[in-house]
């Protein structure tokens, strides 16, 4: 068995390192770097966008222009990092491909300075998001009514406002909201699986679709008269009605682990 006086060097040499790791982290400016990316391309409305990207956010406008406007913000702790990270934009005649890239994550350090990217993106309502993917960070998709939005969330919040179109929405770990200011009759879906979080629906009045709502373990509550949450098979909670008669508009959130809400927002 070894005696104190013999462990008494290790571990001076991993303090030793430890301390060294702080040092390098303090060498570098605590004062966040940052690098504007702003770029203006003229689209078919019909065209299909994939966006990627890994830390910060993505948000995305539906506009009644025929350009697609990309203006990004890199942040880094380092002019270096800051420098690594690229963004790619390839325009083709009905083809967009928006994709970040980030340099790798450190290993040995304490603390991840890769950078971030928050990324606002204008559209036309009606071009067709085929994918949008973020590890980490916030989506937010607004006013569109194309094809469909399909976006991935690893983890943080998701927002989809004012969207008349079939949305599919994956989200790993966060909050999603889903909101309409007003009502339109039209044949769309908005489609949420949630793994981990709480959800959010908030719907006028008169809004009127087939409500799906489905958590495996938490609360499940809804403002419309109309909903009663009703026993899973798999013990958890459902509400599954016609709100208002129903319609040609479809709504299903399920989730996981974590709470839905669906709130009559002009009651």
């Amino acid at each position: 068995m070894r005696s104190p006086l013999t462990k008494a060097p290790r571990l001076q040499q991993i303090v030793a390192v430890l301390l060294l790791s702080l040092a390098s982290c303090d060498s570098e400016s605590d004062r966040v770097l940052e690098e504007t990316f702003e770029r203006l391309y003229t689209i078919q409305p019909n065209t299909d966008i994939r966006i990627q990207n890994g830390d910060g956010a993505v948000l995305v406008y539906g506009s009644n222009t025929n350009e697609m406007r990309v203006h990004a913000t890199k942040k880094a702790y380092s002019r270096t990092r800051l420098k690594e990270i690229a963004i790619d934009v390839s325009v083709q005649p009905t083809f967009v491909s928006i994709k970040v890239r980030l340099p790798p994550k450190p290993t040995w350090a304490l603390f991840d300075r890769s950078g971030t990217v928050d990324c606002t993106i204008v559209v036309p309502a009606t071009t067709n998001i085929s994918q949008l993917r973020l590890d980490a960070g916030e989506v937010f998709v607004d006013g569109m009514r194309g094809p469909g939005v399909h976006a991935q969330l690893a983890a943080g919040r998701m927002v989809v406002h004012n969207c008349f179109t079939d949305v599919d929405l994956a989200l790993q770990r966060g909050n999603l909201t889903i909101s309409y200011d007003w009502w339109e009759h039209g044949t769309f879906s908005v489609q949420a699986n949630i793994v981990r979080g709480n959800a959010w629906a908030f719907f006028p009045s008169d809004a009127v679709f087939r409500l799906v709502a489905e958590t495996l373990h938490g609360k499940l509550a809804s403002d419309f008269d109309d909903t009663a949450a009703q026993t899973a098979p798999a013990g958890g909670k459902k509400i599954e009605t016609l709100v208002h008669g129903g319609g040609h508009a479809a709504i299903k959130v399920r989730m996981a682990n974590g709470d839905i809400k669906i709130v009559e927002a002009n009651p």
